[in-house]
């Protein structure tokens, strides 16, 4: 039985709310606290929850409002600039499909849920400095407010001040050489409704999937060799971005279409891909770190939503059957590292191929058809990281934390 009876939970974007609903499902009075005075709504683009996300937001009975907000994806479909289909596969035929939807709508549905589970949010909160004791630990914020619990939890992003609390060494996340863009385009695109389409172009990466309303969806990468924030690529005017896209993509199929019927209110410019390294420090005896403030991998896994789910619901398990913090957090340390780190791996490897030159695309499409009935099968490519399951009532044993 855990002494922790308290927890602060620094971050209200996705990571926050679900920590905190798992820790009071735990036992632990949570409350999240928000750098931003506002919401997020309409802010981000595309991602997708997969299978294990969505086992882990059931645990705190999140899976229902975010299918809601969500468009089933069963099947993959990859084709080259040229629009010849390079290859197919579909999803585990056993597990409930993958969700694509858009951030601010997974946003929203996962803050009601919060309020309506009774988690407090409190807005214009922006931490500036902790202080830890033997009983407790204090934040405190720029608004010159404070307040102190048993534990805090970073669930604070990638630019974590929390991560460099617990360890002022630890590293800062890492630029990929890809521009990242995302849109909605007027038009429906002759694809199923329930298929995510990727295209190896000849000069950046293309995805997109088609809504039931007629629109289509989608992002793209681009090689680009500079870090670029988002703030940074936001100076740029939206239009002169889109110029430049539609000279990319003039000749990769659909690219020219999804393009011309962009507006420029309807593009979403998000900067270099950001990830962050493994980090050495995930707490410290009163702090710990959740999602993308620990392990963020580029947006290529598909998995970094749902890999903060997860991590959300293993920490509130640890801290329900562990003694003390410091023991719990080891055991989620122990339950954790080398999943995340073999996802983010993996989406390293697959980075690498959306910078692919005309040669190498051409050696995929004769080796497609191979692939997927051999390494890129289903259940070989997509089982390790779909089937996960947290078994949340099963209790951690304290060897997790010795292991």
């Amino acid at each position: 039985m855990t002494a922790i009876r308290t927890a602060l939970v620094i971050g209200g974007g996705i990571a926050g709310p679900v920590t905190a609903m798992a820790l009071r499902r735990a036992g632990i009075e949570a409350s999240v606290y928000e750098a931003y005075t506002g919401s997020a709504d309409g802010i981000g683009g595309t991602l997708t929850i997969a299978p294990n996300g969505l086992d882990a937001l059931r645990v705190v009975g999140a899976d229902t409002p975010v299918k809601a907000v969500g468009q089933p994806v069963t099947r993959t479909v990859i084709t080259d600039g040229a629009g010849r289909r390079i290859g197919e596969f579909s999803g585990l035929a056993d597990l409930e499909p993958s969700q694509a939807m858009w951030r601010s709508d997974l946003y929203r549905a996962v803050h009601e849920h919060a309020v309506a589970s009774g988690v407090p949010i409190e807005h214009g909160r922006r931490l500036v400095d902790a202080e830890e004791s033997p009983t407790g630990v204090t934040a405190r914020f720029a608004d010159g407010g404070s307040a102190t619990a048993d534990i805090l939890v970073g669930a604070d992003g990638i630019n974590s001040v929390v991560r460099t609390l617990i360890d002022p060494a630890a590293p800062g996340p890492r630029h990929v050489p890809l521009l990242n863009f995302g849109g909605l385009a007027d038009i429906a695109l002759p694809a199923r409704t329930d298929a995510a389409s990727f295209v190896f172009g000849r000069r950046g990466f293309l995805g997109y999937w088609v809504q039931p309303d007629g629109r289509t969806a989608w992002f793209a990468n681009l090689p680009h060799e500079a870090p670029m924030t988002a703030a940074q690529a936001r100076q740029v005017p939206a239009g002169e971005w889109l110029r430049r896209l539609r000279e990319i993509y003039a000749h990769d199929v659909p690219g020219p279409d999804l393009l011309r019927h962009t507006g420029e209110e309807a593009l979403v410019t998000l900067g270099t891909v950001a990830i962050m390294p493994s980090v050495p420090r995930w707490h410290s005896d009163r702090m710990v770190l959740v999602g993308d403030s620990v392990h963020a991998p580029s947006p290529s896994s598909g998995q970094g939503a749902s890999l903060a789910a997860e991590s959300a619901v293993q920490l509130a398990r640890c801290l329900r059957d562990l003694p003390d913090a410091p023991s719990a957090f080891s055991a989620y340390v122990r339950l954790r590292r080398d999943r995340v780190e073999k996802v983010a791996a993996r989406a390293s490897r697959t980075n690498n191929s959306k910078a692919l030159g005309p040669f190498a695309i051409a050696m995929m499409r004769l080796m497609m058809p191979l692939a997927t009935r051999t390494f890129l099968a289903p259940e070989r490519a997509l089982g390790p990281e779909q089937r996960h399951h947290v078994e949340w009532d099963t209790p951690v044993p304290a060897l997790a934390a010795a292991l």
